[in-house]
Parts: C-alpha cells; sequence; structure tokens
C-alpha cells in the first residue's frame, strides 16, 4: 500500500475540518460558527438577544428609567473580555485585537437586555461606517422614549433585535 504524503494528510485534514465548520489554527481546531455576514448586526443564529426576567413594562419605573441602574447589572470586564476573546474566534475576525471590539449587548441593558448571557453579547467591531457608537445613540433614544411613555417596552426590544439600524424610523423617533 503507497504510503500518504504528510503535507497531503494536513491538507485533507484541514479540508475535513473546514468542511465541519472548523478553522485550523496553531494546531487546533476552533469553531467558527458565526458569520460577519449581517453586521453591523450579529449573527442571530449567534446572538439573538436575550431579555433580563426583572425588566417588564410593570418594572421599569424601578429598573431601567432609574438613573444609574445599569451599573448594577452590568457584569465585569473580565467576564466580557473573556467572552469577547472567544467570540472573535467564533466570527472568523481576522482582526483579533480585543480593543477594535466592543463586547456589545445585543438588546442593551437600558432596555432590559441579559447582563451576562452570550446570547445577548457579542463582538461589534469599533470600525467601518456603522459602529457601536452609532448603536449607543439608537439604545439612548429608545430609553428615553421608553421612560416617557412613547413607545412601550416590547416595541423598543422587538425595533433593536429586528435591526437597530432601522430602529428609531420604524419607531417614528427620528
Amino acid at each position: 500500500m503507497p504510503r500518504i504524503s504528510r503535507s497531503l494528510v494536513t491538507a485533507l485534514s484541514s479540508f475535513a475540518l473546514a468542511t465541519a465548520g472548523l478553522t485550523v489554527a496553531a494546531g487546533t481546531a476552533h469553531a467558527q460558527s458565526c458569520s460577519q455576514d449581517y453586521l453591523p448586526l450579529p449573527d442571530s443564529s449567534c446572538q439573538p438577544g436575550d431579555f433580563n426576567p426583572d425588566v417588564t413594562q410593570s418594572t421599569i419605573g424601578s429598573t431601567i428609567c432609574v438613573s444609574g441602574w445599569t451599573a448594577t447589572v452590568r457584569p465585569s470586564s473580565s467576564y466580557t473580555t473573556a467572552l469577547k476573546k472567544k467570540q472573535i474566534v467564533e466570527y472568523g475576525y481576522t482582526d483579533t485585537s480585543t480593543s477594535d471590539y466592543e463586547e456589545d449587548h445585543f438588546v442593551p441593558l437600558e432596555l432590559g437586555g441579559a447582563p451576562k448571557s452570550a446570547l445577548n453579547l457579542w463582538p461589534e467591531p469599533e470600525y467601518g461606517t456603522t459602529t457601536a457608537a452609532n448603536k449607543d445613540t439608537v439604545e439612548n433614544k429608545l430609553k428615553k422614549a421608553v421612560c416617557a411613555g412613547t413607545v412601550t417596552l416590547a416595541d423598543a426590544q422587538d425595533a433593536i433585535v429586528t435591526d437597530w439600524t432601522t430602529a428609531l424610523t420604524n419607531l417614528g423617533l427620528n
């Protein structure tokens, strides 16, 4: 039986891993299951958004509409940085510098997003034309509208999850 060369085995192994949705880096296989195709939104199969059960329409007066409340539920940077590093690999970003991403709550804490859920946190790029800073502006306007009673909490959450880039327009807040 002929002997198969090491380079052929390596190539075939890499092909098999790629077919299975894995990449090879430094001799180890890593899951690369999240797509960048949805940017500036996260891949909804990885981060569909998740909600804090303590925040409801009837509790907004004692939660999100209280100045400083989000600081009481915000996870530590050690937690979010570790998750960011893992998710940068999952998204297959070629730029792996953590400073180029904000580990962002897809459903923001200001609108009742789950603080520590990996379904709600994702590495949002700080580069490009539509960045985390743009999303922060939308989040703040939505929170003000919810707290003023102009928009319901559920409508604001739905608008963010559907597409934060059109949320204000879709809710008539532009």
